[in-house]
């Protein structure tokens, strides 16, 4: 049951779902901004905004999931370690 909700929060770790939400939506965007027409560059000043507002985005979102994959979420200690019960531990005396 510990181990479940332990893989529970690393998979539902804010890193990763906003990682892959701006990894999904730079993704979008970018290929929005190789498809512009001239009229919409004129319009932005001849700056291909969906172009670089995508590439940024595919930037932030793969630095969120390096950074989840360098520091990994490290979940908590379960109660039978807390109480003293961990591995490689001994019993507790009788008497």
């Amino acid at each position: 049951m510990e181990e479940r909700s332990a893989s529970a929060a690393r998979l539902f770790d804010i890193r990763r779902v906003i990682g892959v939400l701006f990894v999904v939506y730079g993704l979008l965007v970018t290929i929005a901004g190789f498809f512009v027409s001239d009229a919409d560059l004129a319009k932005a000043q001849d700056v291909n905004i969906n172009l670089w507002a995508g590439l940024s985005m595919l930037v932030l979102g793969l630095l969120f999931l390096l950074w989840l994959r360098l520091s990994p979420t490290v979940p908590p200690p379960s109660r039978r370690e807390t109480e003293g019960g961990g591995p490689g531990a001994a019993p507790p005396a009788e008497g």
